[in-house]
């Protein structure tokens, strides 16, 4: 199978069999959704949507969390990875928002990354879900699933490499959608140690399960 002719069945099947596909992350506000991505680093979207209720409830935007301190936000959310860092992180990003942003959450990725606690996946989350920019986050499910599909070729060794070849071959309009349609798969179908390819209706295509591809 040729590669767009792939790309064009994958696309197909989610848009079939997940027509709504975005974060599961619980958030309000731009900001809230920062403030989750930055903590879901490393965790659960499941940990961080019990942690954070009681962190915005006290805590609901840049304006409050910037006279925080990072040990006591860390209170609100020991129970994820890294928390001491995360707190500190948290604290100076909001703190950053509010001095140089006026308290807004930046559009671009040049901006986003100078937050502490923001690198390119997370920059590429914010622009993707709430500017609706053609930008591809790539975490570990993401990773995973465009390797065993076969979207992307086995020189494709680091997320960045991955990020430009399913942006290369993703129409724009389709990149933010796709981020969560590869997430999602790989969190419930496709997943690490024991895939559901029983429940996967990728198989035919798949070249994980041996299905002869082609790069052109």
């Amino acid at each position: 199978m040729r590669k767009k002719e792939l790309y064009e069945a994958v696309v197909s099947y989610f848009q079939q069999t997940m027509p709504v596909a975005e974060t599961e992350l619980h958030y309000e506000t731009p900001f809230q959704l920062l403030v989750a991505v930055i903590l879901s680093a490393q965790c659960t979207d499941r940990r961080i949507n019990q942690v954070t209720p009681h962190l915005f409830e006290d805590y609901p935007t840049p304006e409050a969390m910037a006279v925080a301190t990072p040990e006591v936000i860390y209170e609100y959310i020991r129970s994820v990875s890294y928390p001491n860092s995360k707190a500190r992180h948290l604290v100076e990003m909001a703190r950053m928002l509010v001095c140089e942003f006026g308290s807004k959450v930046p559009a671009t990725g040049e901006e986003l990354e100078r937050l502490p606690g923001v690198g390119r996946k997370t920059a590429n989350v914010i622009q993707a879900v709430v500017f609706q920019k053609a930008r591809m986050a790539v975490d570990t499910h993401v990773f995973r699933v465009s390797h065993r599909i076969g979207l992307v070729s086995d020189r494709c060794t680091t997320p960045l490499s991955v990020e430009k070849e399913l942006v290369r071959n993703l129409s724009k309009d389709l990149i933010p959608t796709a981020h969560h349609w590869l997430i999602l798969h790989g969190r419930y179908v496709c997943q690490s140690r024991r895939p559901r390819c029983e429940a996967c209706g990728l198989l035919g295509i798949c070249r994980q399960r041996g299905v002869p591809q082609t790069n052109t």
